[in-house]
């Protein structure tokens, strides 16, 4: 397993734990299929999935990320004028969440367009609106400037913190039950399945942060978002990351945790090549 053996539990501990939330209480069969579907190929995308590691692909594919978060306002479906999904046929994926990982991940490692990747994201959310992909944001920004203490991302991170505040004014829906607020619905019935669900989340957060072949600024922005998700779900009614129901956020983060080899081949390349006289 190797780099690989982190990258697959900060996935599979958080969501074998809301699956068993899922089963034991009595959530639709439907939601477990498709979180342990998820989980599957999740893992499968951790362990296959080609890695992206020229710069120039790396800048497409993040052009790809930013539009998927911007194609809800054009394809709909919408809710109360809220634009938060992708369509795909009778199913459908909450775009920041399947897209948000990947690219904070991708900021994080281009220096040099990261505020702008950003912003774009958090102008994407802002327009939908949704901040649960605002906090993402949000947090997982603060990450990358607690990182790399760049005064450009502190700007982007304090933007993204004040327009996330609007969003949460301007779109909120109705709660779906084992959807939204999972921990705290969970700890007004049973406080010891809430308190296993939060060590799960908990569990990945710190993986993500300390233990992922990925360089510093890396692992604080993926872990930042988590925590961000995490954030939203319990101050409001947003979609509960990993633990409740929904594959777009373990397929999106299975595949930024698949991206985390590639620079941790480039690192032992870089220790183990010879140096200048």
């Amino acid at each position: 397993m190797g780099p690989r053996l982190p990258a697959l539990l900060a996935l599979a501990i958080p969501v074998l734990a809301g699956l068993a939330y899922l089963w034991f209480f009595d959530a639709p069969r439907f939601y477990v299929t498709i979180n342990g579907a998820g989980l599957a190929l999740g893992m499968l995308v951790i362990a296959l999935l080609p890695q992206i590691k020229h710069l120039r692909l790396r800048r497409i594919v993040t052009l790809v990320l930013l539009a998927l978060l911007f194609l809800p306002l054009a394809t709909g479906p919408f809710l109360n004028g809220i634009a938060r999904w992708l369509p795909l046929g009778p199913l459908s994926l909450h775009a920041g969440m399947f897209a948000g990982p990947l690219l904070v991940l991708l900021a994080a490692r281009d220096e040099d367009y990261a505020p702008p990747i950003l912003l774009g994201a958090i102008l994407a959310a802002s327009f939908q609106p949704d901040a649960g992909t605002g906090f993402l944001l949000t947090f997982a920004t603060i990450g990358l400037y607690n990182a790399t203490r760049d005064w450009k991302i502190g700007v982007v991170a304090g933007t993204a913190f004040f327009a996330s505040l609007v969003m949460v004014v301007r779109g909120e829906l109705p709660a779906q039950p084992f959807v939204e607020r999972v921990l705290v619905e969970s700890a007004m019935v049973q406080p010891l399945a809430a308190l296993g669900l939060l060590a799960a989340l908990l569990a990945s957060f710190f993986i993500m942060l300390h233990a992922i072949a990925a360089r510093t600024p890396v692992r604080h922005a993926l872990a930042g978002s988590l925590f961000g998700l995490t954030v939203a779900s319990v101050l409001s009614n947003y979609p509960s990351a990993l633990i409740g129901y929904g594959a777009a956020p373990i397929l999106g983060y299975a595949l930024a945790l698949s991206q985390c080899r590639v620079i941790e081949r480039a690192q032992n390349e870089a220790c183990s090549a010879p140096q200048a006289p």
